[in-house]
């Protein structure tokens, strides 16, 4: 491997292999690197000759896309040593169980708490060959540690609540966050939390707030049974147990007779630039809304085996042709951040229904797409962001290339607007 020091305006990286999206495998592929951008891409062969100018060789690996986790909460990264610290450590089971824990050990923390632990996921993410996320922000003043990092993507603030007045100005605000995203870091978008933190009123208020201001949407749906049976009936654990325990027994709504998709479909939230995270309990009908809206599907299997709420109707998601994409969500209720992890998870639960090939694909341009940042991220094209990842043990051969690199493949090097990441800097 040949070093040179890395603030060079343009470099060559190359590597056994090119591996991209919807692109066949390029043997000994090479990238242009050109401040931060994709300058050019092809054999190393041909950029050698084109272009003068310093190499890495990493031979033996591949060259892949930066991953693109599509639901995060890295504010939440230090949960299980907050759980421990507030004496709480048991694993809920129940989904219920699980919101109400969650609820409790984020009424003890402090800014710098959330801080700390948002930096955190942040290299965790980045490390792991993460270049991007969809993530969700509860704590507003984080707003800026996301922005001076070196991760880029969607930021999605976060509307929970039920009185109006105080709904209104936290929508105010987060509108008003949203136009403050400078290019090439993150986007902006809105995540309404779910049908079972929002009042019915605030529905109107959110599409005209995200259609005012092009502003995407991201929104937890049908993740459990307990969520179901709330929307159709009003009942169930989260009337009996959750609203008593946040004080919203005097918000609990009348039973609606219809399903998460079918309540969003109502009022407006279901768009083509809507993120429905989840999407366990879904039925054909429900599917069939989603597709009619253009809606994008965030999966996050190892979230929702670990509160035990299902898995979602993959092969039925696929079928109806949902754009899909993968998330880890958070640590509270996942092992890792690691898009690798889940995509391996995601084969051994849905072999029969995802390949090796529908995986990277869900991690790169599926991604990029579901939080609508293709133009700069989830492919190597020329003139994108040098987001990319160098992956070991790519092997020789092309036959079983992508399911071998899936499979088997180890992070060796990231690369984040064209710098090679070692260790993660922010500036706020």
């Amino acid at each position: 491997m040949t070093s040179f020091p890395m603030d060079n305006d343009s470099f060559i990286v190359a590597a056994s292999w090119l591996l991209s999206p919807e692109a066949p495998p390029l043997a000994g592929g090479a990238l242009l690197v050109r401040r931060g951008r994709i300058g050019d891409l092809g054999t190393l062969q041909r950029l050698r000759r084109d272009h003068p100018v310093p190499i890495i060789d990493h031979p033996g690996c591949a060259i892949l896309p930066g991953f693109i986790n599509a639901h995060t909460h890295l504010e939440l990264t230090h949960f299980p040593s907050w759980r421990l610290r507030s004496q709480l450590e048991e694993h809920p089971q129940r989904f219920v169980d699980w919101i109400i824990q969650l609820i409790k050990v984020k009424r003890g923390l402090t800014p710098d708490d959330m801080r700390a632990s948002a930096r955190e996921g942040i290299r965790m993410c980045l490390e792991s060959g993460t270049t991007a996320v969809g993530e969700i922000v509860t704590a507003r003043t984080l707003a800026p540690l996301y922005r001076g990092s070196r991760l880029s993507g969607r930021l999605f603030f976060e509307l929970v609540g039920h009185d109006n007045s105080r709904f209104r100005e936290l929508l105010r605000e987060a509108v008003e966050l949203s136009g403050e995203s400078p290019a090439g870091s993150f986007s902006a978008g809105l995540s309404p939390h779910a049908p079972y933190t929002l009042g019915e009123e605030t529905f109107p208020l959110i599409r005209e707030a995200a259609a005012g201001a092009s502003l995407p949407l991201a929104i937890h749906c049908s993740e459990s049974t307990e969520e179901t049976n709330f929307v159709f009936s009003s009942s169930g654990q989260l009337a009996e147990r959750f609203y008593p325990f946040v004080g919203w027994e005097r918000y609990l709504p009348p039973p609606r007779r219809c399903s998460t998709s079918q309540l969003l479909e109502r009022a407006g939230l279901l768009t083509d630039s809507t993120l429905a995270i989840h999407c366990v309990q879904v039925s054909r009908a429900d599917a069939e809304i989603l597709r009619k809206r253009g809606v994008s599907v965030a999966l996050c299997p190892r979230s929702n085996e670990r509160l035990d709420v299902g898995r979602a109707p993959v092969a039925l998601l696929r079928k109806l042709g949902i754009p899909l994409a993968l998330g880890t969500d958070s640590l509270a209720s996942n092992d890792s951040l690691s898009l690798w992890d889940e995509l391996r998870f995601a084969l051994d639960a849905f072999g029969d229904e995802l390949s090796p090939a529908d995986l990277f694909r869900m991690v790169t341009l599926g991604g990029a797409t579901a939080l609508g940042i293709q133009g700069d991220h989830g492919s190597l094209e020329k003139g994108k962001r040098a987001d990319f990842q160098i992956v070991g043990q790519a092997g020789k051969r092309e036959s079983g290339l992508v399911e071998r690199v899936m499979l088997r493949g180890v992070v060796e090097d990231v690369y984040v607007a064209g710098e090679r990441f070692d260790g993660e800097r922010t500036s706020p």
